[in-house]
């Protein structure tokens, strides 16, 4: 609804029904005009509940208000563009949508925006584990590097400590040790500006003595805010001492001992610990315990030392390996998501797995699921026959793809010598994402080789990036080919608006003519010029039918002139000739030639020039027409006994300001955005009943863009302004 009248869906909209992608409509002020089946869908409410609503608000709190200025900028900018948001479904879950908002204007210059939605929820959380994931082993590998460069309990603590620290980005982590002649803080990382607790016995701010036994059985403590918490009186007090608003406590238990606590303290604010950050803490508490026994036992038993080495150089090896595998997969990601090339995905995928691997060769196929085929679209080997290009029949190999299909990774070597490849071991992965399988992705090694866990577990990590960017591919391609539609839809109607108003160019400047002709015989038969001078209520039938047709004529002439005007703008074929003006001469005489028509309707028209200003270089047709048209509105919209002044000055070595300024009239605030829109007429502001083809401020705008210059229309306090600024000498567009 607009104004509480129903809105027209634009034809072009007509296509959306049949779309999968979720799409709504908004009209300028930001209520719903339009919602497709697939969006009711999304949003779990049927479409026809969602119009007539306004705003965002379906959106979360978080999104609402980014939503509706990016909504507002798209509005004023005439540009699309996409963003993430969430919402939170009919089951209470937190979904994140891809919001691409377009602009949409319909034949009567109305603009609406169109979002198209796209469900990205599952990505995002699969980013987000990943991350997660990442951060953390992230952390358990600097750590664990650390256990290995150093056997001292206390250097490796502090180390740990503040790698701790910075992963939760905390305020201070500790380790309070409780093993004999050495209990206290002896590890410790702490920002700049609190106080150092090293060395300090304070098991109030730590532990509850009675506490010990349920840490020991390997208990831990959340506190999200410790003035809630289920802490001690004399705990709650010394932590609160502390400036600690939420903290967390983790045992560090080995062989039945507890070695000590690790404490992390939250001074900023209350905190809501997550759970994978506790998971990663419980690791870390693991390893530490792994690397105390482990440097008490090389202080115990010195003789062990040459296995204890083997074991850490065999370590290192597996660290290394993960850490590459890591730095693999990182660069493989980046590469294959910054790509909107299906082809220059899986090309990269086999190029570099196979590069990682050390394998013989590699291939990756996409799956055509109605066909019932597996296309091998690029494969990357250096002594193995090619298989590019190579279509199965999925039917023909079942133990295969029944399991690909159902997600599943499988390796094998083969029984039977192939005829080319001979024996060989393979390693199969689906490429799958939450909305099925896309292909697959094979390595080949040796006959001998048996893939590791590690190795399998990159290579499944690789297909899942490869299904989120051929699917990004394919969403993207699928986008620009409904831009390209909607683009070709715009230019029909731009041909067909330049079309039908040359055509009716002709006819109409005939009965101009014609009416031209009929004056001169009514006037000759009837004394029309007479009657044409009275009152309408006064004038007889004749005078009053020929003055409608008159009228109405010149309204048509206008209207297809301007049109012709704006496409010759649009098109940039309007012609630019600069020329010197001497503005106060040149405007005087505009000026003057409104002086009658603004005394017929009593209003006062002035015209202020400042003072020595210079010679103004740009087209004088076209700020002729500018200023012909805001004078004309001026006087059509200005009551009697109000005032209209034109004001000149220079405010700006490179620029001339003109204000076109009426009293009497103000235009509201929510129709300011719309004055300069084709066909837009302000509701109720027409005195006489003048009429207008909502042309002539398009008309100005475009001119003056053309010009280098711009207008800004302001309206309060019972006074309408247009301010206009041009260079002071002609820049071209």
């Amino acid at each position: 609804m607009m104004n509480g009248l129903p809105v027209t869906i634009p034809s072009p909209l007509s296509i959306l029904e049949s779309m999968a992608e979720p799409v709504f409509v908004q009209d300028s002020d930001l209520r719903w005009v339009y919602a497709n089946a697939a969006c009711g869908r999304l949003l779990s409410c049927p479409p026809d509940t969602l119009l007539g609503q306004s705003g965002l608000t379906i959106f979360a709190d978080s999104s609402l208000t980014r939503l509706e200025k990016t909504a507002h900028q798209v509005l004023n900018t005439q540009r699309g563009t996409e963003q993430e948001a969430t919402f939170q479904d009919q089951q209470g879950t937190m979904r994140t949508v891809s919001v691409s908002i377009s602009p949409l204007r319909d034949r009567d210059g109305l603009t609406f925006l169109v979002y198209a939605l796209r469900d990205v929820t599952h990505r995002t959380q699969a980013e987000q584990r990943l991350q997660q994931q990442a951060r953390r082993e992230r952390l358990l590998g600097t750590i664990a590097k650390h256990l290995l460069q150093s056997l001292n309990p206390e250097h490796l603590l502090d180390r740990s400590m503040e790698e701790l620290r910075r992963f939760l980005n905390t305020d201070r982590v500790l380790f309070y040790s409780l093993r004999p002649r050495r209990e206290g803080v002896t590890a410790e990382a702490v920002i700049a500006g609190l106080p150092t607790l090293r060395g300090q016995r304070m098991e109030n701010a730590c532990f509850a003595p009675q506490d010990l036994e349920l840490y020991f059985q390997g208990n831990i403590h959340v506190a999200h805010d410790i003035r809630v918490s289920d802490l001690a009186p004399e705990q709650r007090s010394q932590l609160d001492a502390l400036q600690v608003k939420a903290h967390l406590v983790i045992p560090v238990v080995r062989d039945d001992i507890l070695w000590g606590l690790i404490c992390v303290h939250h001074c900023r604010q209350v905190r809501t610990w997550q759970p994978w950050e506790v998971e990663a803490l419980q690791d870390v508490a693991t390893q530490i315990s792994s690397a105390i026994a482990q440097a008490d036992l090389y202080e115990q038993v010195r003789q062990l030392n040459t296995e204890l080495e083997m074991q850490v150089q065999q370590r290192t090896n597996q660290l290394q390996q993960a850490l590459d595998f890591e730095a693999t997969l990182k660069r493989i990601t980046d590469r294959v998501r910054d790509s909107l090339d299906e082809t220059q995905i899986l090309q990269t995928a086999v190029q570099e797995l196979t590069r990682a691997l050390g394998a013989k060769g590699s291939n990756t196929a996409l799956y055509d699921l109605e066909q019932g085929t597996s296309t091998i679209y690029y494969e990357y080997n250096d002594s193995l026959p090619s298989y590019q290009g190579r279509v199965a029949q999925m039917e023909a190999f079942p133990e295969v793809y029944h399991q690909l299909l159902d997600g599943q990774y499988f390796q094998f070597c083969s029984k039977e010598p192939n005829p080319v490849r001979g024996h060989v071991a393979m390693l199969a992965c689906p490429i799958l994402d939450d909305r099925g399988v896309l292909g697959d992705l094979w390595l080949i090694n040796g006959k001998d080789y048996g893939f590791d866990e590690q190795e399998i577990r990159l290579v499944q990590q690789v297909a899942n990036q490869c299904a989120i960017a051929i699917r990004q591919a394919r969403l993207y391609q699928a986008a620009q080919s409904q831009v390209k539609e909607l683009e070709r839809i715009n230019q029909l109607k731009d041909d067909f608006l330049s079309t039908v108003s040359h055509e009716l160019r002709t006819p109409v400047t005939s009965m101009r003519v014609a009416l031209q002709l009929l004056g001169v015989t009514l006037n000759q038969e009837f004394d029309l010029n007479t009657e044409l001078q009275k009152t309408k209520a006064e004038q007889n039938r004749i005078a009053r039918y020929y003055s409608v047709l008159r009228e109405e004529c010149e309204r048509e002439i206008s209207l297809i002139n301007d049109l012709l005007d704006l496409q010759r703008l649009d098109g940039g074929n309007h012609p630019i000739n600069p020329q010197r003006i001497d503005v106060k001469s040149w405007l005087t005489g505009i000026v003057n030639s409104f002086q009658e028509r603004a005394h017929s309707r009593d209003q006062q028209l002035s015209l202020d020039i400042a003072d020595a200003l210079p010679m103004l270089v740009s087209d004088q047709p076209s700020l002729e027409r500018i200023f012909a048209e805001l004078l004309n509105n001026a006087c059509k919209y200005t009551p009697p006994g109000e005032h209209i002044c034109l004001t000149v000055d220079a405010p700006a070595d490179d620029a001339m300001r003109f204000c076109v300024a009426n009293r009497g009239v103000e235009i509201p605030p929510a129709e300011l955005p719309r004055i300069f829109d084709k066909f837009y007429r302000v509701p109720s502001a027409d005195p006489w009943k003048q009429g207008g083809t909502g042309l002539g401020l398009a008309l100005v705008q475009k001119l003056l863009w053309h010009l280098g210059g711009e207008i800004v229309a302001t309206s309060d306090r019972q006074e309408t302004r247009f301010t206009v600024t041009v260079p002071m000498t002609l820049t071209y567009r």
